[in-house]
């Protein structure tokens, strides 16, 4: 394999709060024939990836980070079928058989089979090659070289637009709705993207940070309230003629969030969650989501189920998600990364090992 070193390969681990390091770590090899080994050809930091970089416990040892990449196939097992080495694929943030009842239904992130990387002896993705677990279900090809202008874009398959889509998807976006989308992170502004693409006519960006929510506009937002709190919720509501959005895309993941979500949402409406949740407990009984008829869906990303379908318009050069990538660094320089997008001076950081 072309990424081969020596003594080993290169990849991120983090070791506590505020804590990733760039490590030398064994190769990855076929452990079953159902394995594919990828060589990363780009890579990127999640918003997600900031919770344990703001929460995580000092550990010795520490643990491999990273769920998004493209890379190019280097090596399959004997079972691979659909992807075969000098490939360049797409692998979304979860793995699946693409067989089992739940991947049948479009369920990939509850794949009876599959997983999530960093876990069950399978390596993170910001690292110079991955082992991919159950190959066939989980890596979608794309027909583009490793040198192609439009691999940004396709990595927000890997999660982000596929995870904004699933937002506007849940909520059932539609023809001449007006959506209201909470954060103005890559989720929700490719959450924007999303709500235009199926249609809505209006779409109310809440986000404070004014690069990122002109980006929000030039992906479709037609208006943006920077207002929190209950501010904000008044300013959404007198813009929605006093009784709030019927479709609401809360993309942040924590309780102000939530809260929020519940005071823009209009009864009977949908409030579709898919940032990560940092509470264990919201409101859902009688005054704030039972009385009003209002509809709580989302979760993660099935994004799999979904790169077929989106990967045309980004080939096509129809939308551009890549947009959010707003700087880029090497694999060394990955804790930097995660310095800049904590300290809100990246919107997302793309690596190029």
């Amino acid at each position: 394999m072309t990424y081969l070193r020596d003594d080993g390969m290169r990849a991120a681990f983090i070791h506590g709060a505020g804590d990733v390091r760039i490590e030398t770590v064994p190769d990855p090899v076929l452990k079953e024939p159902t394995d594919a080994l990828v060589r990363v050809v780009r890579s990127c930091i999640c918003g997600s990836d900031l919770h344990p970089y703001h929460t995580m416990p000092a550990s010795s040892e520490g643990v491999s980070i990273g769920h998004e990449f493209v890379g190019v196939v280097e090596e399959t097992g004997s079972e691979v079928s659909t992807v075969r080495s000098g490939d360049l694929v797409i692998a979304p943030f979860a793995w699946s058989d693409g067989t089992c009842e739940f991947c049948r239904e479009g369920l990939q992130t509850s794949c009876l089979h599959g997983g999530f990387w960093n876990e069950d002896g399978v390596g993170g993705c910001q690292a110079e090659a991955v082992r991919v677990p159950l190959a066939d279900g989980t890596l979608v090809k794309a027909p583009v070289k490793e040198d192609s202008e439009l691999l940004p874009g396709l990595l927000t398959l890997s999660d982000v637009y596929g995870t904004g889509y699933h937002a506007a998807k849940r909520a059932n976006v539609g023809p001449g709705d007006t959506v209201v989308v909470i954060g103005d992170g890559a989720v929700g502004l490719l959450a924007v993207l999303s709500a235009r693409l199926l249609g809505a006519e209006r779409i109310v960006l809440m986000g404070r940070h004014k690069a990122r929510t002109d980006l929000g506009r030039e992906f479709g937002a037609t208006d943006v309230v920077a207002e929190r709190g209950d501010e904000g919720i008044e300013e959404v509501r007198r813009l929605t003629g006093g009784h709030g959005a019927a479709r609401v895309l809360e993309a942040v993941g924590h309780m102000p969030a939530y809260e929020q979500a519940v005071g823009v949402v209009r009864p009977g409406g949908v409030i579709s969650r898919v940032g990560v949740p940092q509470y264990a407990e919201a409101p859902v009984g009688f005054s704030s989501l039972f009385g009003p008829n209002i509809t709580l869906t989302g979760g993660p990303a099935p994004v799999r189920a979904y790169i077929e379908e989106l990967m045309p318009g980004v080939l096509e050069g129809a939308v551009q998600p890549g947009r959010v990538f707003d700087r880029t660094v090497d694999l060394e320089q990955v804790p930097d990364g995660y310095r800049a997008m904590d300290r809100r001076e990246a919107l997302k950081v793309l690596i190029r090992p």
